[in-house]
């Protein structure tokens, strides 16, 4: 099997997409202002060339502000991302004396292997699932679910853990953060003007008469269009930012795992415990971060961040070496 635990291939892969979701981002937050712009304008009335004209000058003279909002906005992800995913998750820290074996069980692969010790969190949730998140060395964390720390023996435990080590070798998990955190945030704006603004918008601005488009209220009337346009294209090109979050990643983690713990067939019964109950409420974006999505529904399963789990055991078959049946219920085999 080839190596995945800290692939440079992968990694520079990763640190590009990275660079580029942040400049498409300052991108999209310059065209949300100018579709504002256009929006304030064509409630003034005026033809369109006029509410355009206006829309420039005013978007030459105020693009530092979508620049010195981009930079705040980065800056308030970079020292508070942590807190934003935890809270978004419901993870919260958890101390050794609390789940000593998964302290110990952790921290004996992290030993083996020479890996600076991430810190731990728990969701309290019934379900099996878990994430790693985190921008530099001493701000990684691992989170678990109840569910999952108590269903797994420690061999399994042990997998899924190394799977999340290996995100963060591999700087998945800046990806992630910076995808979902730092470049997301637009798609959340952009959710919530499409909900709450009215279309097609009954009230004309100055006149009820809806002229053609050369007219003022038909100017009017196509600027407001033209900006709505620019919001949508926008949300559409913010949600394809979970396509930059390649679903190789998973098959990748799954073998960087193997290659830690040289177990294949702990993490297929891991696979096959959390297939069964990985789901819970999480908000809409995050779901990438898991090791399998929480999340229900035609959408999830349209834009899924992962590979199903057939596919993945099948890859540990194939490569790793696994034995586990490829359809195995997984029940207590690593009990």
């Amino acid at each position: 099997m080839f190596r995945a635990y800290g692939l440079y291939t992968h990694i520079r892969a990763n640190r590009i997409r990275s660079v580029l979701l942040l400049i498409g981002f300052v991108a999209l937050l310059h065209a949300l202002l100018f579709s504002i712009l256009l929006l304030i304008n064509a409630l003034g009335g005026g033809t369109f060339e006029e509410i355009v004209a206006r829309a420039v000058d005013q978007f030459a003279g105020s693009w530092p502000v979508a620049m010195l909002a981009a930079g705040v906005w980065f800056l308030i992800s970079w020292f508070f991302h942590q807190r934003l995913i935890s809270y978004a998750t419901g993870a919260r820290g958890i101390s050794r004396r609390e789940a000593p074996r998964l302290y110990n069980v952790l921290e004996n692969l992290c030993i083996s292997r020479g890996i600076p010790m991430p810190a731990l969190q728990i969701i309290e949730t019934p379900a099996l699932n878990a994430y790693a998140a985190g921008l530099k060395e001493g701000e990684y964390v691992i989170a678990v679910t109840r569910g999952l720390m108590e269903t797994l023996s420690d061999d399994e435990l042990e997998a899924v853990l190394g799977h999340e080590l290996t995100h963060i070798r591999n700087r998945d998990t800046q990806l992630m953060v910076i995808a979902i955190i730092f470049a997301g945030i637009f798609a959340f704006v952009a959710d919530l003007v499409i909900r709450t603004w009215r279309f097609p918008y009954g009230v004309w601005p100055r006149g009820g008469d809806r002229r053609d488009g050369r007219g003022r209220d038909g100017g009017a009337a196509l600027a407001i269009l033209i900006a709505i346009a620019i919001v949508l294209i926008s949300w559409g090109l913010s949600t394809l930012i979970r396509f930059a979050l390649s679903r190789t990643r998973e098959y990748l983690a799954d073998a960087g795992s193997v290659e830690l713990t040289k177990n294949p067939d702990a993490m297929i019964r891991a696979l096959r415990k959390i297939e069964k109950n990985a789901k819970f409420d999480v908000p809409s974006r995050m779901e990438a971060f898991f090791i399998e999505n929480p999340l229900t529904g035609s959408a999830a399963r349209l834009l899924s961040t992962h590979p199903s789990i057939d596919e993945r055991v099948a890859a540990l078959q194939r490569y790793a070496g696994g034995t586990e049946s490829l359809g195995s219920q997984s029940g207590d085999a690593g009990r």
